[in-house]
């Protein structure tokens, strides 16, 4: 069978596919990102602005993304290249399907070596490395993961593996079967971490500082803060959603399917925060520790508090699924590319596109140590990596993506696909053709 011919997969349901979307919307974003941000940011004015901004910007351009891949039946490259013709628009437009498969591949590379972290945690937690550890030795822990090529090496390496695994196995089998079974558990394994901060003294004080807002904190930043992370936090601009909308029928309602999405994964996150911040004040912990919340921070109270074995075992494993949940939907983007422009099979696809992939990461954990001392614009190969995608590649591919459904799309299909009266059309224009993209150049001009 050569490449032309290949028939094109299909999720098998509605609620797989929004599993699957769920799944790669949560990420370490979620678990990761959102707790440490609302901690810098001030707390319940961050979560509203967020929240404002997420329905008004994220959840448009996760709508064109998914109607862009449906319409297109095809990789993003493909899908724009095809869409720009049949719409007789320019064909430099292909570029928004090139900049998000190769955005998924970068990040991916990167995003493999974090999840080894993660992976390497479970262990650590199973074998109550935390016990009783002062915050010196917590952070020697993390700083003797970063300093060892072999260590991250193999932990990477077995990330990247699973990932492949999953992937390898197509739509149905592997991106939806690993939704249903991982989405469940992670929420499962959120509920009991929920409810084991609700017995912490620190609780009501994680309640008020997440849902009582203090609009004194609300600064122009911390509206940027908000506006970027729901632009990113869905997995915009990364092709991913063009690709799972290619494999989405005809059947499917995109605007009520995104609201669930964005709900469900907006959810997940207020859970992750009610699930880490009673810990925090309970030991009185640095609430802006940034990044070092997961891998220092809590490590440290997991050692020190009655059921820690228990905590920080499961938190660890539900950071784990969180991070192969937008693994594999990272991955899929660059592998439909393949399978579809080359005579490769879905398996060989996925074994070259995964070997890639980690090859990259390989440079991504020596900027840690052996490395570190080679630097790009002043960052080492990590950081650059993540520069680039996030401040770049992401905001433009995802500004691209909406401006092309807006403007040059026809209009009155576009309304019929969507469902929607006069009115709601129009306001739906406003915000694709002006709100969400002025608001997309903000935040691409503040990150530089």
């Amino acid at each position: 069978m050569n490449a032309s011919t290949k028939v094109h997969a299909q999720w098998s349901s509605r609620m797989g596919f929004v599993l699957a979307a769920t799944g790669s919307a949560v990420g370490l974003g979620n678990i990761w990102k959102f707790p440490y941000m609302v901690g810098e940011s001030g707390g319940a004015a961050f979560v509203l602005v967020y929240l404002a901004c997420i329905f008004l910007i994220g959840l448009p351009i996760l709508v064109s993304e998914w109607l862009l891949g449906r319409r297109g039946q095809k990789n993003p490259v493909n899908t724009m290249r095809d869409l720009a013709e049949k719409n007789k628009a320019s064909k430099a437009w292909v570029l928004v399907g090139i900049s998000g498969v190769l955005g998924a591949f970068l990040i991916l590379s990167f995003y493999s070596v974090i999840g080894g972290w993660s992976l390497s945690y479970i262990k650590d937690a199973v074998v109550s490395n935390f016990a009783g550890q002062d915050a010196d030795g917590i952070g020697a822990i993390f700083g003797g993961l970063l300093a060892s090529p072999a260590t991250l090496l193999v932990w990477h390496s077995l990330f990247m593996l699973i990932t492949i695994g999953i992937v390898a196995r197509g739509v149905t089998k592997g991106l939806e079967g690993a939704a249903t079974v991982l989405m469940p558990a992670l929420a499962a394994l959120l509920l009991l971490l929920v409810i084991y901060g609700a017995t912490t003294s620190g609780f009501g004080q994680a309640l008020s500082f997440m849902f009582s807002p203090d609009w004194s904190q609300l600064t122009g930043e911390v509206v940027l803060a908000a506006l970027g992370h729901a632009f990113f936090t869905l997995s915009l601009g990364m092709g991913i959603m063009m690709a799972y909308g290619s494999y989405m029928g005809q059947s499917i309602n995109l605007l009520q399917t995104a609201r669930t999405v964005v709900i469900m994964d907006t959810v997940i996150a207020l859970a992750a925060g009610m699930a880490i911040f009673p810990i925090v004040f309970a030991e009185g912990l640095d609430l802006s520790s940034g990044p070092g919340l997961i891998f220092v921070t809590l490590p440290l109270a997991f050692g020190n508090i009655t059921g820690g074995w228990f905590v920080g075992v499961a938190f660890f494993i539900l950071l784990t699924f969180a991070a192969i949940t937008s693994a594999i939907s990272l991955l899929e983007p660059v592998v439909e590319f393949v399978e579809e422009r080359t005579p490769l099979n879905r398996v060989k696809s996925t074994l070259v596109s995964g070997v890639a992939a980690w090859a990259l990461g390989l440079l991504a954990l020596l900027s840690f140590n052996l490395l570190g001392d080679f630097l790009v614009f002043g960052l080492n190969i990590f950081d650059l990596l993540d520069q680039v995608t996030s401040k770049f590649m992401l905001p433009l591919t995802g500004l691209g993506g909406i401006v092309f459904v807006a403007w040059h799309l026809d209009k009155e299909s576009v309304r019929d696909e969507l469902g929607l009266d006069v009115y709601d059309f129009s306001l739906w224009n406003l915000i694709t053709r002006f709100l969400a993209p002025a608001a997309v150049l903000v935040v691409f001009f503040t990150n530089l």
